[in-house]
């Protein structure tokens, strides 16, 4: 973490910011919650309890840096409200989620299964991909 910490700081540096006590507490809460794909709202509640002080456009501002500079990855589940995910570069490509249509919870799939249907895909068209975002929509083993 105190790794991910210097090359936050460095990257801040680069475009002339400083890692503030609320943007580190912001970032802090999501290393701390890796994988659980929280909303700023979500993000305020917990970063408040820390840092009653900050408001809420203080945490919106800060996601929306942190996601300029590709720290962490803001997500549309399609269901009215933002999510935001550290991104960990352990690949080129983002995974794919399952979203319950009952509960909402997500669930990653860390197997990339569209290699295949992209090799095919830059064949047939033409089409260099960089990137794909895959979401499943369905029902959860607990609400099945």
């Amino acid at each position: 973490m105190n790794e991910m910490i210097e090359n936050l700081k460095d990257r801040l540096k680069e475009k002339g910011y400083k890692l503030t006590p609320q943007r580190r507490a912001t970032l802090d809460i999501i290393i701390q919650n890796q994988g659980k794909h929280l909303s700023t709202e979500e993000i305020y509640d917990m970063v408040k309890e820390n840092c009653p002080e900050i408001g809420l456009a203080t945490v919106y501002r800060t996601l929306q840096l942190l996601d300029e500079l590709d720290i962490i990855s803001k997500i549309n589940f399609d269901d009215g409200c933002s999510r935001y995910e550290l991104n960990t570069h352990e690949d080129d490509h983002q995974h794919h989620h399952l979203i319950c249509l009952k509960c909402g919870d997500v669930i990653e799939v860390e197997v990339d299964l569209m290699e295949t249907l992209e090799e095919e895909i830059e064949n047939n068209y033409n089409f260099k991909i960089s990137d794909h975002k895959v979401k499943f929509f369905g029902y959860c083993s607990k609400c099945q």
